[in-house]
């Protein structure tokens, strides 16, 4: 952590012009010469004895707004600009999350390379790596660190120091990110995706789309204990709606493909429950599914652009933008522990037609109607 530079100021001479750097330029603070014989002239017999008191309070305003100076101010009088680690799980699937993200933190006045450095990693859904990048952040000495909820507790872990800021996390509290959504305390916050709470609306949906659907899938990494508590909340769902389940464990890569082969005649539909290692392999996810005949359902959109059938959830980009927001108020000073936890306030529900093709599904036009988004 950096330490706050208290020491004493000197007062400009009359007529110098001190400059005083921020995130975003150089301010002015201007000593110009008092008037003979006014109110504020030392020589004045009226100012005698206000004149080191008027000194004082000038110099203790300047000390006052130097220990006020927030994360990013103070970086840049180190000569480095103000660093923000950024650990997702992948690239390419990241890709339109991390420019909303960048282009909110421009709209803020945060430029990548001019003002800001953003330093980007991936983990590729291998989780043993998010020890590895949290290590390399702190000898960066990065300002602030914006990562995945996957991510999130091992980062905590690493680190009680550097703001953390995580963002697609399912369950925060449930998960031991935090212990309150208002008032987190320490050095993290973020914004929940709010997985298990909308397990039972896409069980609904999926539900529209597939009439026949009696017994249900879901795919979850078990290494992955917040996957495991929407795993959870998608069962009881699915046994209010009268489904049976058929719960498939995975927890590297090379398990997901022989788990969905086994499933072909055995289900009538996938509930994939995304986490680090799913959204890694997304591709694969969605090519095994067709294979296999299986209508599925995510979290957002973007594995139905992909080709998965259809996604209700909330909107993503935004959610990386809102995340851009809470980086800057900790740049300029706030604390996260002061920073309520934010929910999601957009949400879409979207279909791929032309994967319904593909596995002789008819969409109700009544549903076509109420989706916000109709790939063809």
């Amino acid at each position: 952590m950096r330490r706050r530079d208290r020491s004493v100021l000197p007062l400009p001479a009359c007529g110098e012009r001190v400059g005083v750097r921020g995130p975003l330029g150089l301010a002015e603070i201007s000593g110009n010469a008092p008037s003979p014989g006014s109110l504020y002239d030392p020589t004045s017999p009226r100012a005698a004895g206000r004149g080191e008191i008027h000194r004082r309070s000038f110099l203790a305003s300047l000390v006052g707004a130097a220990a006020a100076w927030p994360l990013a101010t103070r970086a840049q009088q180190g000569g480095k600009l103000p660093t923000i680690g950024f650990l997702g799980s992948d690239a390419s699937a990241w890709s339109p999350w991390t420019a909303a993200f960048a282009a909110r933190l421009r709209e803020l006045g945060w430029i990548d390379g001019r003002t800001i450095t953003i330093e980007y990693r991936w983990d590729e859904g291998r989780t043993e790596r998010d020890a590895e990048i949290a290590a390399e952040f702190i000898l960066l000495k990065v300002d602030v660190i914006v990562a995945s909820g996957f991510a999130a507790a091992t980062l905590k872990q690493a680190t009680t120091v550097i703001p953390i800021i995580f963002t697609l996390a399912l369950d925060p509290v449930g998960a031991g990110l935090v212990t309150n959504l208002a008032r987190p305390t320490g050095n993290i916050t973020g914004i929940s995706s709010q997985g298990p709470d909308l397990a039972s609306k896409r069980l609904q949906l999926l539900g529209e789309v597939v009439p026949a659907l009696r017994r249900l899938a879901i795919i979850v990494d078990v290494g992955f204990p917040q996957a495991v508590l929407e795993m959870r909340e998608v069962q009881a769902a699915a046994h209010t709606l009268g489904l049976g389940v058929a719960p498939i464990e995975v927890r590297r890569a090379e398990d997901i493909a022989p788990a969905l082969e086994a499933l072909k005649d055995q289900v009538d539909a996938l509930y994939v429950v995304v986490d680090a290692l799913i959204a890694a392999n997304r591709s694969r996810v969605i090519t095994l599914s067709h294979r296999a005949g299986l209508p599925t359902i995510f979290n957002n959109r973007g594995f139905v652009q992909a080709g998965g059938l259809m996604s209700y959830g909330p909107n993503f980009p935004d959610l990386f933008r809102r995340t851009a927001e809470l980086a800057d108020k900790i740049l300029r000073g706030a604390k996260p522990g002061d920073i309520p936890v934010e929910q999601p306030t957009k949400f879409e529900l979207v279909i791929n037609v032309t994967a319904a093709k593909a596995l002789d599904i008819k969409v109700p036009e009544s549903f076509l109607a109420l989706a916000d988004e109709v790939i063809e």
